[in-house]
């Protein structure tokens, strides 16, 4: 209540009441505290991704340290003066890296040691293995450009899983149809994180601006990346595996509720309060349960198949130019490349199926590891 100056100075003149209002506070849920504290869409610390990247270049260092080439190789390593740590020679692993031999030691995915030797960790330890510097140095330089800003957003424990359950249907897939050479690398798990991405930006379609942008850019990322795949020495069925894997996973665990759930939370129900809102939007939940039974169904599918020794080249006869197109320049040898060893006497006779080559060594005691480098020396 104001009186504004001179009132009540002349005769006649009653006083004035002047009333200023202010804007009252909207009343506040008592639970308001507690649901804004609620991390929907919090930026959570990236610490996941950091430590995988470490983890691949620690067992990368370690796989070197096994390979000792200049202790198991004829000479001739690359890098010889890193001593233990030296690289094959280049024309053998161009990539700056170990033998196939030390690969499999370390778990490198074969298929006839998965489905024959029943060793089927090999799908989960070829994730974490690389095949040279320059495989390694692109792959996590792709999971810490990709998977940091994916963890800041979602959070370490379903980025985990996407990057696990991916790359384990990338090698999956390679399983079913590579026979004849090992695979090694992460390179299924991050094409799971890029189809995650995309799936992602459809399942929350509705919150997202300059959408047909995004989606543009991320389809062009994948077909850039799946079109590098056919090139020789690269696994592309490991990056298709991966890729749909994460495409799936991201529809389960990257949905998001809708800004008008979040924000109908906040406010106190009262007589003219608004019709309320679901958490998720139908087609989201559509996607969810459909993305749910694929991956079920799929995965299940693929290891009753993969364990009975099903070769999934024998039905699909175009299917292994997904991997590799020949050209005039290089070769797609699909061929095995099995080493046979037998010994007479002195005289190590060794033949490389698949290729064709047969040759003898004179040898003073031919031991597992002796034998395992003359092969690789043979078939490589």
């Amino acid at each position: 209540m104001m009186k504004p100056a001179g009132a009540g100075a002349g005769p006649g003149t009653g006083t004035v009441e002047v009333r200023v209002e202010r804007p009252q506070r909207p009343p506040v849920h008592p639970n308001s505290a507690r649901l804004r504290a609620r991390p929907y869409y919090r930026r959570w610390t990236p610490w996941l991704v950091p430590a995988a990247s470490i983890a691949c270049v620690a067992v990368f260092l370690v796989t070197m340290f096994v390979n000792d080439c200049p202790n198991r190789s004829a000479g001739n390593c690359t890098a010889g003066f890193l001593g233990r740590f030296a690289f094959q020679p280049l024309k053998e692993n161009p990539l700056l890296g170990p033998s196939s031999t030390t690969l499999l030691k370390m778990g490198a995915l074969d298929v006839s040691k998965v489905v024959q030797g029943r060793q089927g960790w090999r799908l989960i330890t070829c994730i974490w293995l690389h095949a040279g510097v320059v495989h390694l140095l692109i792959n996590v330089l792709c999971l810490l450009f990709i998977g940091i800003r994916l963890e800041q957003e979602f959070g370490f424990v379903r980025i985990g899983l996407v990057y696990l359950i991916s790359g384990f249907g990338g090698s999956l897939m390679s399983a079913l149809f590579i026979r004849a050479s090992i695979s090694v690398g992460a390179s299924g798990a991050l094409f799971g994180l890029i189809g995650s991405m995309l799936s992602e930006l459809i399942t929350n379609w509705s919150l997202y601006a300059n959408k047909v942008a995004a989606l543009l850019t991320l389809v062009l990322v994948i077909v850039v990346n799946l079109a590098l795949g056919i090139l020789p020495r690269v696994d592309n069925f490991a990056h298709i595996g991966g890729l749909i894997s994460g495409f799936l996973l991201g529809f389960v665990v990257f949905i998001r509720p809708q800004f008008a759930w979040i924000n109908q939370r906040r406010v106190a129900p009262g007589p003219q309060a608004a019709p309320a809102e679901r958490k998720h939007k139908t087609y989201q939940y559509i996607l969810w349960i459909v993305a749910a039974i694929l991956l079920i169904v799929g995965f299940t599918l693929a290891i009753v198949l993969l364990f009975r020794g099903y070769n999934a080249n024998d039905h699909c006869s175009w299917c292994h130019y997904l991997s590799c197109v020949p050209t005039k320049k290089w070769k797609c040898n699909s061929s095995p490349t099995t080493c046979t060893a037998m010994l007479q006497g002195n005289t190590l006779n060794l033949t490389c199926e698949g290729k064709g080559i047969y040759r003898s060594y004179i040898v003073a005691e031919a031991t597992q590891d002796k034998i395992d480098q003359l092969c690789n020396q043979l078939c490589s």
